[in-house]
């Protein structure tokens, strides 16, 4: 008999029996199941269970959260169960049966971007270093740089261009890649389709915004603008969307055994041309807009209320999965003017989540069961990733997590009003100050110092003046 047996006999009984798994897989700390009728879970009579931590259903999946021995607890209902886990790629497809047409849409978008976030933190923590060398003036009372006094710093920063220049400007690639690996198509062609858009034989995307003379291919009667896509995204989504469904279509018609031939030359081919002819102007223009929409109501009078709007309401995104689509218009912000200040109320948003956290360790001091997953999740928010904070814990009370949006609102008014920009995406936490512009760190702080404190102070309050108290478990029956 395993260590977690009888806890696993329960779950299968609470969860609907047998027959009510459609598919189950899990991840680092929790057991993620597809169930045929979700209806049927009993989510009280799981969450009391003595090796559950918490309980959350997520893009069509239920998840139940066990801690770092979830994959004992994984082995010992397979057991119980005689079910055969299946990928986690397996078990989103799965999930999608559970979702509607726009819940799947935001989960495709969400599942192309994924793959690419360890790469845009490392990016952003390279420029967030590289911009502490060369543009703080540290030195002789402020009026010199790292990179203006030392060889060997300058070296470096130098150096460590190369990589962010691999990541941002060169993002094509790696979106055109991972909308062929999403899809199921061959990611070779999507890796070729997005070199063909930053190739360096076109005009640098930055060189087309200043005005440059843009070369042409010369077809005799008609021309073609030889423009590059660099670090732009909407255009890279489109031409990879397009390689999808043509590879998609050609292998229906091809005969199997010349399908190696001419499905990727039929393909592959005819998406570059629509590329630097049709999806890349129209792309360009698109995300132009977005930017420009997004960066002009940040900095308008009203800069103000969409900051609180937004700040309030970036956590229940994150519930959602819609977070994921701010990844773009970040992006397209860093291309189009240098910087994005919608970037740092992401990370004020995720300090916020952490520090009522970080109440809820204070004011249920002693209760080891419950630490076990608050202090990791606190330290996870502090360092960018707020799901096992708001899933294992604020949700669960619903006060706490009140308190860390009204706490994010606050902050984020404070970094809008003050004009913040990042440089690029970074750490979504405390390590998030290295990607923000040298002239707005010190209102940076300031923001961040209230997405601590306000969030603290406001769960202390509530808990002790029992405001929201006893309305986390029945929001959460109702709405997950």
């Amino acid at each position: 008999m395993g260590k977690y047996t009888e806890d696993a006999k329960k779950m299968l009984e609470l969860i609907g029996g047998k027959e009510n798994i459609s598919a189950v897989s899990h991840c680092v700390t929790r057991m993620r199941f597809v169930l045929v009728d979700p209806s049927k879970a009993d989510i009280k009579g799981i969450e009391a269970l003595k090796s559950v931590k918490g309980s959350f259903t997520q893009a069509g999946q239920f998840q139940v959260i066990v801690g770092n021995d979830v994959a004992n607890f994984y082995n010992d209902f397979a057991a119980v169960s005689g079910v055969e886990g299946v990928s986690k790629d397996a078990a989103k497809q799965a999930a999608k049966g559970n979702m509607n047409l726009a819940q799947r849409l935001l989960a495709n978008l969400a599942e192309i971007f994924a793959p690419l976030i360890p790469a845009l933190v490392v990016g952003g923590l390279i420029l967030g270093f590289r911009n502490f060398l060369e543009a703080v003036p540290i030195l002789n009372n402020g009026q010199d740089t790292i990179v203006s006094q030392y060889q060997f710093w300058a070296g470096v920063n130098h150096f460590l261009w190369i990589i962010g220049e691999a990541i941002f400007h060169f993002l094509p690639v790696g979106i055109t890649w991972s909308v062929a690996r999403k899809f199921g198509t061959t990611q070779i062609l999507g890796i070729v389709l997005g070199i063909t858009l930053v190739s360096p034989q076109l005009l640098n995307a930055y060189g087309v915004a200043g005005g440059a003379e843009i070369p042409q291919w010369d077809f005799g009667f008609f021309q073609i603008d030889m423009i590059g896509y660099q670090a732009q995204v909407i255009p890279a989504m489109l031409a990879g969307f397009t390689l999808v469904y043509l590879e998609k279509f050609f292998k229906k018609i091809v005969p199997e055994y010349l399908s190696m031939i001419l499905v990727p030359f039929f393909a592959l081919i005819p998406t570059v041309l629509l590329a630097h002819v049709v999806l890349g102007p129209i792309g360009w223009v698109i995300g132009d807009a977005i930017s420009s929409v997004v960066y002009g109501g940040l900095t308008s009078a009203f800069g103000w209320l969409f900051a609180s709007v937004f700040g309030f309401l970036y956590a229940p995104l994150v519930i959602t999965g819609l977070h994921h689509m701010t990844n773009a218009i970040d992006l397209q912000l860093m291309n189009e003017f240098g910087g994005t200040n919608l970037w740092p109320m992401i990370a004020l948003s995720n300090i916020a989540q952490g520090s009522a956290v970080l109440a809820i360790i204070f004011l249920h001091k002693g209760n080891k069961e419950e630490q076990q997953i608050s202090i990791p999740a606190a330290i996870s928010c502090y360092m960018g990733v707020t799901e096992p904070a708001m899933f294992g814990i604020n949700i669960k009370y619903i006060y706490p997590f009140v308190a860390a949006m009204i706490g994010s609102a606050l902050a984020a008014i404070v970094s809008v009003s003050s004009g913040v920009m990042a440089n690029s995406i970074g750490v979504g936490g405390i390590p998030g100050f290295l990607s923000i512009q040298p002239k707005y760190m010190l209102m940076f702080v300031i923001a961040m110092l209230i997405a601590i404190v306000v969030p603290f102070v406001l769960t202390i309050i509530f808990d002790k003046k029992g405001i929201l108290k006893g309305k986390g478990m029945d929001l959460k029956l109702k709405y997950f």
